[in-house]
């Protein structure tokens, strides 16, 4: 309560950062500004810090310390995914949370805290040091918790009510198989064996338990995974009824006419025949994929190969200029007899650097133009550019969906009418539900929920053509500019090195 509780501002983040740096990346800095991208590393212990906040900017940290200050929760480090130690002993917080992101997490201190359980840590799959010591832990089964951390090694729980339990070792060293250090002691070997001698009973349930888990987890993975393939060749759930039951799902008038005598047989014919047509187009776009990838592959292939051919000349050119000038020129402007002649040298070396440079320069402007010409024409499926072959595809197999769809509907219409004219006359063999027996009303009712279920169904099936259209002209804009953007990048970092290089050569002249 005597304590002035402080935030994270951009003042106390520099300061720290200025104390914690060597004296001579201190001037630097103090001179060039801190940019807090550049900062791995970063201590904020003992500074009041009531509140995390105001990190977003260290993306780049993996080291952070906020130790000893009187913070009440863990917050605001969503950005810090490349964070792979944390301390947060002697604070104030109460529950582990906000660590979902830092999936790269090794070592994590939460020492001398008010933590009364093990919990929201089921990202942090990289832990191999956990320190959870002196805290409000009650229960022994809370340790159980820590069995998801497969590289967990080191863990320290020593201060803890759980402690006081006589089974307290045995029990951790049990459930934790893996665990080497404990309380700042290695396990024995005679200690883990009469750990798992004395728990045998239950530790055969959870393994048993944990197995079918991880065997649900992989075969949703699996489905997962399966499921992504199938959505960059734009053909996800084709594979099956889900377009069809789609169609129906939000069709209520569907649900009525399905009570109209004769209807229960039309719909036995068409689900299969619309699902057959959904798998055509599903392995056609499966094997489409294919062909795009490869394609793709052979382009970045042959872009590499032609960015090597001239890489290994520009190394030629420099190898060449090194050894026909470096150490025969520098060699003679330091002995030089005279003044006039060293000058002289000088003069030859310089226009040297100079006509490297421009070589360099050409060659890269040379290798930027062809490069450039193979990313404007990358070879993209004919049926994506322009339309092509690929959605003349997509359209005329759709169109199958809508032909099918328009012959059940006609069908599906004359069976209305026809019922209409029989329950108009008293012919109806079957007692219908009230709510269907309010469509036979007339023939304007009958026919406008014929007509409205069947407008749904053709809604679905076009916004499913146009998913596929839209998603193949997304994947070509892609592909194009990444093409360019990697382009762009490698010619700007192209003609820095040039730059950089021939700025050496110039200093190392000047020193002479």
């Amino acid at each position: 309560n005597n304590i002035e509780p402080n935030v994270i501002d951009d003042e106390m983040l520099q300061k720290a950062i200025e104390e914690q740096r060597p004296e001579h990346i201190r001037k630097l800095a103090e001179r060039t500004g801190i940019n807090f991208k550049d900062v791995t590393e970063l201590e904020l212990s003992f500074r009041n810090i009531l509140q995390i906040d105001n990190l977003w900017q260290f993306e780049n940290l993996t080291k952070l310390q906020l130790n000893n200050n009187i913070i009440e929760k863990i917050e605001a480090l969503e950005s810090l995914v490349h964070l792979v130690w944390l301390d947060l002993s002697f604070n104030n917080i109460e529950v582990i949370e906000g660590l979902d992101t830092l999936v790269k997490l090794q070592d994590l201190t939460l020492f001398n805290n008010r933590i009364s359980k093990i919990e929201h840590m089921d990202t942090l799959q990289e832990l191999q040091i956990f320190s959870i010591g002196k805290n409000n832990l009650t229960t022994l089964k809370d340790v159980i918790y820590l069995r998801r951390f497969k590289k967990l090694r080191t863990l320290n729980l020593r201060g803890n009510p759980l402690c006081d339990d006589e089974q307290y070792m045995l029990f951790v060293v049990a459930h934790l198989p893996d665990l080497v250090y404990l309380d700042y002691k290695r396990v024995s070997d005679t200690t883990r064996e009469v750990a798992v001698s004395k728990y045998q009973d239950l530790i055969e349930p959870l393994e048993c338990e944990e197995a079918q888990a991880l065997a649900q987890l992989e075969e949703e993975q699996a489905k997962q995974k399966e499921l992504e393939y199938h959505k960059v060749s734009f053909v996800e759930h084709l594979n099956g009824s889900f377009l069809f039951d789609s169609m129906y799902a939000e069709d209520t008038e569907a649900a009525k006419l399905a009570y109209l005598p004769g209807v229960d047989d039309l719909q036995q014919a068409y689900p299969k025949e619309f699902v057959s047509v959904c798998e055509n187009l599903f392995n056609y776009g499966v094997k489409e994929h294919e062909k795009r990838e490869a394609e793709v592959s052979d382009f970045y292939e042959s872009l590499h190969e032609a960015l090597t051919a001239n890489q290994q000349e520009g190394r030629k050119l420099i190898l060449d200029f090194e050894n026909r000038n470096i150490r025969v020129t520098l060699y003679e402007i330091r002995n030089a007899s005279s003044y006039d002649i060293a000058e002289s040298k000088r003069a030859e070396y310089k226009e040297d650097i100079l006509q490297l440079s421009d070589t360099l320069m050409t060659l890269e402007m040379l290798t930027a133009d062809q490069l450039e010409v193979r990313v404007k024409h990358i070879p993209v499926r004919p049926h994506i550019q322009n339309m092509g072959a690929f959605s003349l595809t997509i359209f005329s197999t759709i169109t199958q969906c809508r032909d099918l769809e328009n012959r059940h509907h006609e069908e599906l219409l004359e069976i209305s009418i026809s019922t209409l004219e029989k329950s108009v006359k008293n012919e109806l063999d079957e007692d219908l539900p009230a709510d269907v027996q309010m469509l036979l009303v007339d023939k304007n009712t009958i026919v406008n929920a014929v007509n409205t279920s069947h407008g749904i169904h053709l809604l679905k099936i076009d916004e499913r053509e146009t998913d596929i259209l839209s998603n193949t002209y997304c994947w070509q804009t892609s592909v194009t500019e990444k093409a360019v953007q990697n382009e762009i990048n490698r010619n700007r970092e192209r003609v820095g090195e040039i730059i950089q290089y021939i700025d050496n050569l110039q200093e190392d002249l000047d020193n002479l």
